[in-house]
């Protein structure tokens, strides 16, 4: 179809989408850009943050990204991510204990290998935070 374009999002456990989709919302390494059909050929780092998942004009899905990398084409947009889940399954005491965990162990980090790995994690656990304080509460 002309007024979609083929979305795949793998993690290192399993295919977590593949379907047609209007516009994917990627947080890229330099920005969020819109993956539509007729993109131009992307290939872009992505950093942590929330993937909107657009059909009929509205966001259907947010999966929350841990980074990784994005290949986009003018049919298909293949997300392959450090860690992927929906935004509905993040919990804000896990990310806050997840969050504590990784300040600690970036306190705590002896080296730099050590420091950049904590320096992640906290990264992670705090866009996972940015993305439960823009979920709407549920009803």
């Amino acid at each position: 179809m002309a007024d979609t374009i083929e979305f795949e999002l793998v993690s290192p456990e399993r295919l977590v989408l593949s379907q047609p989709v209007e516009m994917a919302v990627v947080p890229g390494a330099a920005g969020d850009f819109g993956a539509m059909p007729q993109h131009a050929p992307l290939i872009s780092a992505v950093r942590p943050g929330v993937i909107d998942i657009y059909q009929g004009g509205k966001v259907t899905s947010r999966i929350f990204v841990a980074g990784g990398f994005v290949e986009v084409t003018s049919v298909r947009c293949t997300v392959l991510a450090e860690e992927a889940m929906p935004v509905t399954e993040l919990d804000q005491a896990t990310v806050a204990a997840r969050l504590e965990f990784a300040e600690r162990s970036l306190a705590d980090a002896a080296g730099d290998p050590a420091r950049a790995k904590a320096q992640l994690a906290v990264a992670v656990a705090q866009a996972m935070q940015a993305a439960l304080a823009k979920t709407p509460a549920p009803h």
